[in-house]
C-alpha cells in the first residue's frame, strides 16, 4: 500500500482545513457593498482592507515555515486555524473601522501560519513519486475554496449579511478541534526531500530574493505575474461596489457570476490547459490572455444588461485563471533546482499586486467608479505591448523554443 493512501485520512484532514480558510477569504467578495452601506465606509477604505489581508500573510509567511519546521506542523496548523476563526468572528461581529482592520490582518497572520504547515506536512508523509500528487490534493481544496467561497458568502448572506463569517469562525473552530484530536504528528519518510530547507536562496530573507530576482531568466515573468496581480485586483477589488452602484445587482447576483467564472476556469484548468500549452506554447497563451483580460475589463464599462455583465465578466476570470498558472508552469520549466525558490518568488510578486491593487482601486473609485476599470485594463495592455515586444525571449520555455515559433 502507498504510503499516500496509508496517510489518506491525514491528507483528507490538511484539505478540510485549507478548504475552509480559502472559503473564508471569499466570502466577503460579494458582501462588501453591504459593508460599505452599514459602517459608511468609502472605496479607499476598502482597497486598504482588502490590502490589509495579503499584506500580513506576505509579512508572516516566511517566519511561519520556520515555525513550522522548529515546533511540528500539527500545532501551527491549530494555531492558524483557531486564529482564522477569531478573524472571521471579528469581522462579523465589527462596528468599527479600525475592528475591521485587524480582523482582516488576523486572516492574513491564520493564512501565513497555516499554508506552508499543510504544504510540508503533505510532503512529509509523501515519498518523492507522490509527492506531487499529495500537493495536488491540497491544491485543489484550494481552488474548490476560491470557487465556492463567494457563492457560498452570496447564500447565507441572505440570512444576514454578518451571518456567513460567524459560519465561518465555527467551521474554523471545528477543524482546529478535530485537527487536534484526530491528526497524528507526520512521520517523516525516508526519501521525503524536505520542502524547506536552510541551505540556497530560499533561505535568504524575502526582501533579498526580490532583489536578487531581478537577474533570474524569468524575472520577465515575475513583473508579468505582479502586473496580472495587480490588474486583477483593481477589477475584483471594485467589481462588487461597481455593479451595486451601477446596477444595483444582489449578494445572491454577484456571488452567481464570480462562482461561475471560477469554476469555469477551474475546469478548463483540469481538462484542456495542458493542450493549449502544448499547442499553441506560453508564449502564445500569455499574450493572448493579457489582451483579452485587458479588453474585457474595460469593455464592462459598455455593457448594461445582465447576461452581457455575466458574459464579459466570466471572459475576464477565464482569462486570468489560464495566465496564472501558464506563467507558473513556464517559471518552473526554466529551473531545474530551484522549484521552492520559483515558487516562493512566483507567491511573492502575486502578494505584491494583491496589495497594491486594492489601495489603488478603492482610491481611483473614490473619483470616479470607472476609473479602476480603466486602469485594471491599461496596464494590462501595457503588459501585453512588452510581452510583444522582448516577451518571446523571456515568455517561451527553453525546451521549446522551436515549438512556439509561428509555422
Amino acid at each position: 500500500m502507498s504510503l499516500l493512501l496509508r496517510n489518506r485520512g491525514s491528507i483528507l484532514l490538511l484539505m478540510i482545513n485549507i478548504f475552509i480558510v480559502f472559503v473564508g477569504i471569499g466570502l466577503v467578495i460579494p458582501i462588501l457593498p453591504k459593508y460599505m452601506e452599514l459602517l459608511h465606509i468609502n472605496g479607499k477604505t476598502i482597497g486598504w482592507m482588502v490590502a490589509t489581508f495579503s499584506l500580513t500573510q506576505l509579512i508572516f509567511s516566511p517566519v511561519a515555515g520556520r515555525l513550522s519546521d522548529q515546533y511540528g506542523r500539527k500545532p501551527i496548523i491549530v494555531i492558524g486555524m483557531l486564529i482564522f476563526a477569531i478573524s472571521e468572528w471579528m469581522f462579523g461581529a465589527s462596528n468599527t473601522v479600525w475592528l475591521l482592520f485587524v480582523a482582516r490582518a488576523l486572516g492574513g497572520v491564520g493564512a501565513a501560519l497555516i499554508m506552508p504547515a499543510v504544504l510540508a506536512y503533505a510532503a512529509d508523509v509523501t515519498t518523492q513519486k507522490e509527492r506531487a500528487q499529495g500537493i495536488g490534493f491540497i491544491n485543489a481544496a484550494i481552488t474548490t475554496g476560491f470557487i465556492i467561497g463567494p457563492g457560498i458568502g452570496g447564500i447565507v448572506a441572505q440570512f444576514g449579511v454578518r451571518v456567513p463569517f460567524y459560519c465561518a469562525a465555527v467551521a474554523g473552530l471545528l477543524a482546529a478541534a478535530i485537527t487536534f484530536f484526530l491528526l497524528p504528528n507526520p512521520v517523516k519518510v525516508e526519501d521525503a526531500a524536505p520542502m524547506h530547507h536552510n541551505q540556497g536562496k530560499e533561505s535568504l530573507p524575502l526582501w533579498r530574493q526580490l532583489v536578487m530576482s531581478v537577474k533570474e531568466p524569468y524575472f520577465f515573468s515575475l513583473i508579468i505575474i505582479f502586473i496580472a496581480s495587480f490588474g486583477l485586483a483593481n477589477f475584483e477589488t471594485v467589481f462588487t461596489l461597481f455593479v451595486d452602484e451601477k446596477f444595483g445587482f444582489s449578494t445572491l447576483d454577484i456571488a452567481y457570476i464570480i462562482t461561475f467564472g471560477s469554476i469555469a476556469g477551474a475546469v478548463v484548468q483540469a481538462t484542456i490547459f495542458g493542450q493549449l500549452l502544448n499547442t499553441f506554447g506560453e508564449y502564445r497563451v500569455i499574450t493572448t490572455c493579457l489582451l483579452g483580460a485587458a479588453c474585457f475589463i474595460v469593455l464592462t464599462l459598455f455593457v448594461h444588461k445582465y447576461w452581457l455583465i455575466f458574459a464579459v465578466t466570466f471572459l475576464v476570470f477565464l482569462a486570468m485563471d489560464i495566465l496564472r498558472p501558464a506563467l507558473g508552469t513556464l517559471m518552473t520549466k526554466m529551473t531545474t533546482n530551484q522549484q521552492g525558490y520559483v515558487a516562493g518568488l512566483n507567491s511573492a510578486y502575486t502578494s505584491l499586486g494583491n496589495i497594491a491593487g486594492p489601495i489603488i482601486a478603492g482610491s481611483l473609485y473614490d473619483i470616479n467608479i470607472d476609473y479602476p476599470y480603466w486602469m485594471a485594463g491599461g496596464v494590462l495592455f501595457i503588459c501585453f505591448l512588452l510581452a510583444l515586444a522582448t516577451g518571446k525571449k523571456y515568455l517561451t520555455a527553453p525546451n521549446q523554443a522551436n515549438h512556439a515559433e509561428p509555422r
